[in-house]
């Protein structure tokens, strides 16, 4: 047997830590089973990439090897195996750096491992000794290596400064002072509302393994039962992430980003039936357990939720979405693009991609979707083609196209992509929009029609047309309906789909256009006392009733049903910013720098016009304060918006299926073309 390639501590036969280099790796005289997963690391300034083997038909016993990291003030070269054959220590800095041995065998294990490492990055600083030690416990598989100049120099500073998870402020407690945040990292003063803010932001941070990896849903110091807002979320933490990232701190972001993407790999199960392959978590949470006798020493672990904790136990359609939104910023934001480029972020991409992608029934190019699967995650009647997904999906196609790396296993995903987004782009102007021409157009619909060339393709019943909608919609302006299915519009407001289309480009400029002039128009009923609503009108009476199930927390004007989401504000600067209109983003955010801070940062408010603060609303809620944070940046600097949203795609405008069939009237998509070189 070949050991050249292996690390194993023990006092016993076969050696029971195991690190292997590759699938193909013969160290033990046959190939890894099929089924055997590696998470993977770059090799970096910052880490090399290791294969760390948990569970291969190369061993006789069944057992699955559990790596642990130990939290002391020692646990910095090795860690012990969770398995019980074999006797593993655990090494200190200090043992290594005065065993002249010892440090031999470390750095030609770490040499060796340098050396077959298949990272797509240059190899620096090949002779700097490496520290090499095992995070993670019990629900997580990474093994991480990494770089020290000096090994023993300033040893567990960092993390002795740092404040134990579960404590509630997870972060070097010398950042919290307000001194530290009286000017951000761009070099601009900031107000007292905003040093309050990016305090509690900084107290909102949650450290696995000594590094920052997210924030938590809500810090708030009177909830005792915070259910899972203690967790991390994908979707929450993306106005966290824009905000540090506009600040200058893209480590957090980045440490985010590669922690979900292992968790992505982990087995889902429900009732006996597993998600497809691509599934992000919706959330996870970081916890510590006690090491088996060993007192005072425990291990992080991270615990995710995909769904099936969730209430309705529904998928997360959204989480993928927006991680793959957040790898593109991060991109765009530090100019650090090797990140997209390593093998395992590329291998993620296109699972979600392929997961979105999948043949199934559907005779449209939205993405179909059960009822509370996004950011509306309870009974809201929005199962279906929902616009806030649609506008999602949109972006993340867009985001993939531009990151996947073409080759001969990627050029059929990159045409699908291409397709898809023609496809989607065309459905969604022409039959998502809604103007005063438009409901006319619908409230003449003759119904039953069996043709291709049918004017009402989705025979929808003129009477669907609500009355609030005759008198609501205005003369100049319109938006996205909230859904479309067949015989079925769904005429609600929703404020995110129509945000996000603006910002993705899924909506033509004139049609953008007409979304910012419908929300000024409408703006006591949008915007009233506190930005934004999250859709319009709410669901009342017997409506109420049937749609939701009689849900107690989504009653009418109230969280999902028409409450009022102070974190929908970056969304809507971002949007305005775009459309050359940010005097309505700061008319916004003016409008709720009055009260958040007040009101000490809610998570929705309730009543028609926004005033009460939510009936279940938790304080201190980290999308609010970075939405809120975010916003501020992005007016001060918006230049730097631009790299977060999306101009028109031409290539997708020339591609309209419109071309497909001779004789066919020009879509809306090539109108905003020729509207657009002019």
């Amino acid at each position: 047997m070949k050991t050249g390639s292996c690390l194993g501590i023990s006092g016993m036969k076969p050696c029971c830590n195991v690190l292997i280099l590759g699938r193909n790796s013969s160290i033990f005289g046959c190939k890894l089973g099929k089924r055997s997963r590696f998470p993977e690391f770059n090799s970096s300034r910052s880490q090399l990439k290791l294969y760390c083997l948990m569970k291969t038909n190369c061993f006789h016993s069944s057992k699955v090897l559990r790596f642990r990291g130990v939290i002391d003030s020692n646990r910095r070269i090795f860690c012990d195996s969770g398995s019980n054959w074999g006797h593993s220590r655990v090494f200190s800095a200090d043992l290594v750096k005065n065993n002249h041995h010892l440090r031999s065998v470390v750095a030609n294990v770490a040499s060796n491992f340098r050396s077959h490492s298949n990272s797509v990055e240059s190899r620096v600083n090949d002779n700097i000794f490496e520290k090499i030690y095992i995070r993670g416990g019990a629900n997580v598989k990474p093994l991480i290596v990494e770089r020290a100049e000096e090994v023993g120099k300033d040893e567990g500073k960092e993390n002795d400064n740092m404040v134990n998870v579960n404590d509630g402020s997870n972060v070097n407690p010398e950042l919290l002072s307000k001194e530290n945040v009286v000017e951000s990292n761009l070099g601009r003063r900031v107000s007292e509302v905003e040093k309050e803010a990016w305090k509690l932001l900084r107290e909102a941070t949650v450290s696995y393994c000594g590094k920052p990896v997210g924030t938590v849903a809500a810090a708030d110091p009177g909830d005792k039962q915070p259910l899972n807002y203690d967790q991390v979320f994908i979707r929450d933490f993306v106005p966290s992430a824009l905000a540090f990232l506009l600040n200058g701190e893209g480590e957090i972001v980045k440490n985010f980003l590669l922690h979900t993407l292992q968790l992505q790999s982990w087995e889902k199960t429900v009732d006996c039936y597993s998600p497809g392959q691509g599934l992000m978590p919706a959330s996870f949470k970081v916890g510590t357990l006690p090491l088996e006798g060993r007192d005072g020493e425990f291990e992080d672990v991270l615990d995710p939720d995909f769904g099936e904790s969730a209430i309705g136990r529904v998928a997360p359609v959204d989480s993928g979405l927006w991680w793959i939104i957040l790898l593109r910023a991060y991109g765009k934001v530090t100019g650090d693009y090797t990140l997209q480029e390593r093998v395992d972020v590329q291998t993620g991409l296109r699972l979600i991609m392929n997961l979105c992608l999948s043949d199934g029934f559907d005779m449209f190019p939205t993405l179909l979707v059960p009822d509370g699967s996004c950011m509306i995650d309870r009974r809201m009647g929005i199962h279906g083609h929902p616009i806030e997904i649609q506008a999602l999906f949109y972006s993340a196609l867009r985001s993939s196209r531009e990151m996947i790396i073409v080759n001969d296993s990627t050029k059929n995903l990159v045409v699908a992509i291409n397709n898809r987004l023609s496809a989607l782009s065309f459905h969604v102007r022409e039959y998502y929009w809604v103007d005063i021409k438009k409901i006319n157009e619908i409230y003449r619909y003759k119904t039953e029609e069996y043709s291709t060339d049918a004017t009402n393709k989705f025979n929808i019943y003129p009477d669907q047309i609500p009355g609030w909608l005759v008198d609501w919609i205005p003369e100049a302006g319109g938006y996205f309906m909230g859904n479309l299915k067949p015989a079925h519009m769904d005429f609600r407001f929703f404020s995110l789909g129509n945000l996000w289309s603006i910002v993705s480009s899924l909506s033509s400029c004139e049609q953008s256009e007409g979304i910012l002039n419908l929300i000024d128009e409408k703006w006591d009923d949008l915007v009233a006392q506190m930005p934004l609503k999250i859709c319009y009108p709410a669901l009342e009476h017997e409506e109420w009733r049937i749609i939701t199930g009689g849900d107690p927390k989504n009653t009418p004007w109230s969280y999902h049903n028409g409450g009022s989401w102070p974190t929908l504000l970056w969304q809507f600067t971002l949007a305005c910013i775009k459309m050359k209109r940010p005097e309505l983003a700061r008319k916004a955010v003016v409008l709720a720098e009055e009260r958040l801070a007040l009101d000490k940062w809610p998570e929705y408010y309730d009543t028609r016009h926004g005033r009460f603060i939510g009936k279940q609303a938790r304080l201190q809620q980290t999308w609010t304060i970075a939405g809120y944070l975010t916003s501020k940046m992005l007016l001060d600097n918006p230049e730097t918006a631009s790299v977060l949203f999306w101009n028109e795609d031409y290539e997708v405008l020339e591609n309209c299926v419109c071309g497909l069939k001779g004789g066919r009237r020009k879509c809306s998509r090539l109108a905003s073309k020729q509207i657009s070189m002019h």
